[in-house]
């Protein structure tokens, strides 16, 4: 018996050592939003789809625009571990985003579909909005000082 397993036994190394080594093979990846979107934005028609085949083709919306239902906004994010510089952190290794645009009938006018590298060059605002409503009353901010002084002295 022991020298049927000697015999074996570099075989058996041989084929567990391939088995791991695929399995280590596959990076760990997380997707959310809808996978494969540049491909199925492909299929879409401008002035020839509808909201249906849109619905059919991709699925429900994201989001959707405030006012009216007129823009669809899709998103899809894949998430990947990174090597080892990164020491295990999350790399970003795609982000795209599908933006449609429906007229009132519902047929498709217009589509922007922007990848990660597009995504960087949105600028933003540096404007702040004051909210007159988070703002306290005289009363509160004087309430609120004497409760610091009287657990302060603790």
């Amino acid at each position: 018996m022991f020298f049927y397993f000697k015999y074996h036994l570099k075989k058996i190394l041989l084929l567990s050592f391939i088995i791991l080594l695929g399995c280590q093979l596959q990076e760990p990846v997380k997707n959310h939003g809808i996978l494969f979107l540049k491909n199925r934005s492909d299929q879409l028609k401008v002035a020839k789809s509808n909201k249906n085949d849109v619905k059919k083709i991709i699925g429900l919306p994201h989001s959707t625009s405030i006012n009216d239902d007129s823009i669809w906004i899709y998103v899809e994010r894949t998430l990947s571990k990174g090597k080892y510089h990164k020491l295990g952190r999350h790399t970003l290794k795609t982000n795209n985003v599908l933006v449609l645009y429906f007229d009132k009938y519902g047929v498709l006018n217009k589509k922007e579909f922007y990848d990660k590298n597009d995504i960087s060059k949105v600028s933003f605002s540096k404007d702040e909005t004051d909210n007159e409503l988070s703002k306290k009353s005289f009363v509160e901010t004087f309430l609120q000082s004497v409760k610091q002084k009287m657990y302060g002295n603790r």
